[in-house]
């Protein structure tokens, strides 16, 4: 894993950028080992290929490379199906014992023939020294932009948010800067939407990835009634949380966008409609708890609870086991996802390593961080403003309101988000060295 490089700042920010960045342009990727320059010495065992440099082995995890994982990890056209990527052998008809007939050692790689039928394998040197040096490839280094209720200080520009024109005119470019401003600030908003129907909204949501289906339906187009079974489709003040917390895998990206708002009854038809809309960003909340009180931090990561959707006769939904409040990524040590809201949360437990009354009052310290006001990032949905947000971080509310208001959107799935974010910013060949290695 590369070195992180902290940057922070007092208000709504934290940048972590990695010390080694993969420029996203059409140019060749530079080497992500390019410290090494002498070719190594290679050498070949009965169960290994050994790799010595000059200059030393001390930058290096490893030394040397399984044969049979060698084998196994061959990239030619006739053990990878060049269309569809996937291996095009049966990984254990390879002998156990498989090893190198012949190892030759070229400018770009190393070219090995096996003893398994003579098969001829090539591997690149940054295949090699990327396994050489690490357990694996990182992923693509993101960075991250927290905000507040002023938005982000780092970012000249605010809020974040894309034309819809520009979507029409060039769909992989706008879409591809859409993505990665939702992957660094959370949210974004599509801006000069058509408001005559949903069917623009629905169209744009499908340029990202496909709309998620769930008990409540796909492309959602409401105003308020309890059909649903649910507080979103009423009219009252909601306070910052995330959706669907009962899913074993939440929802990854939600949308709203707001067609009409009206009431008869306000006095000049629009001043008194109330119905902000709130975002929190959740990361940011985890890293003021985790700096204010370590222990509550640790209590909301650890602590698992049961979460639930049982409004609806005939659906009864909870997650495939208890999930905490606030998920981190045991590898990088960094917040991987945000599940927090208080109304669909279960009956906290007795068994999760803290007792419920440290339990509540890490959940306290929480809430409160939740709706401090340098924390609450408060505005004004509008006709033709599509909002796109990242669920697994930023929490969403609103104030209460009059009148009648039409709402449409849709969820996204996480997984579908960051594949259409990745082949929107990076070229395939680099997509692939990440994901499969």
């Amino acid at each position: 894993m590369a070195p992180w490089i902290y940057q922070g700042r007092t208000l709504a920010c934290r940048v972590l950028r990695p010390s080694v960045l993969f420029p996203k342009t059409g140019h060749q990727y530079h080497r992500r080992l390019g410290t090494i320059v002498a070719k190594p010495v290679v050498s070949n065992s009965s169960d290994s290929l050994s790799f010595s440099y000059e200059s030393g082995n001390q930058n290096m995890k490893r030394t040397s490379l399984p044969n049979f994982w060698l084998r196994d990890n061959c990239r030619c056209r006739s053990c990878v199906h060049q269309d569809t990527m996937q291996r095009n052998f049966n990984t254990f008809d390879i002998p156990k014992d498989v090893r190198p007939l012949k190892v030759e050692t070229q400018h770009s790689g190393v070219q090995i023939r096996w003893s398994d039928n003579a098969h001829e394998s090539f591997y690149t040197w940054e295949f090699l020294e990327s396994y050489l040096k690490a357990d694996r490839p990182q992923l693509e280094p993101v960075e991250l932009e927290y905000f507040g209720a002023d938005g982000s200080q780092y970012s000249t520009a605010w809020p974040p948010s894309v034309q819809n024109q520009d979507i029409l005119s060039d769909e992989t470019k706008a879409v591809g800067r859409l993505t990665d401003l939702i992957s660094k600030f959370g949210f974004a908003f599509i801006t000069g939407v058509p408001i005559e129907s949903g069917e623009a909204t629905e169209k744009l949501l499908e340029k990202i990835a496909f709309i998620r289906h769930t008990h409540y339906g796909g492309f959602y187009d409401f105003i308020p009634n309890l059909a649903m079974a649910d507080t979103a489709y009423t009219n009252i003040a909601l306070a910052a949380h995330t959706d669907t917390t009962y899913f074993s895998d939440p929802a990854g990206l939600q949308a709203f966008h707001l067609l009409s708002h009206s009431d008869p009854n306000a006095k000049d038809g629009t001043a008194t409609l109330g119905g902000q809309s709130l975002l929190v960003d959740g990361f940011y909340a985890a890293s003021l708890l985790k700096e204010e009180d370590p222990k509550a931090f640790q209590v909301l990561s650890q602590v698992r609870l049961p979460w639930h959707a049982s409004g609806n006769e005939g659906i009864t939904i909870s997650p495939d086991k208890l999930y905490p409040v606030l998920e981190v990524d045991d590898r990088m040590g960094k917040m991987h996802r945000v599940r927090w809201n208080n109304d669909d949360r279960g009956v906290v437990p007795f068994d999760g390593g803290f007792s419920p009354t440290e339990w509540y009052d890490a959940a306290r310290k929480w809430n409160s961080i939740l709706r401090r006001n340098s924390v609450e990032y408060w505005f004004q949905l509008t006709p033709g403003s599509l909002l796109v947000f990242n669920n697994w971080r930023v929490l969403h509310g609103r104030s209460a309101f009059t009148g009648v208001r039409r709402m449409c959107g849709g969820y996204i799935n996480r997984d579908d988000f960051i594949s259409r974010w990745r082949n929107t910013n990076y070229h395939r060949e680099e997509i692939l060295r990440r994901i499969i290695g």
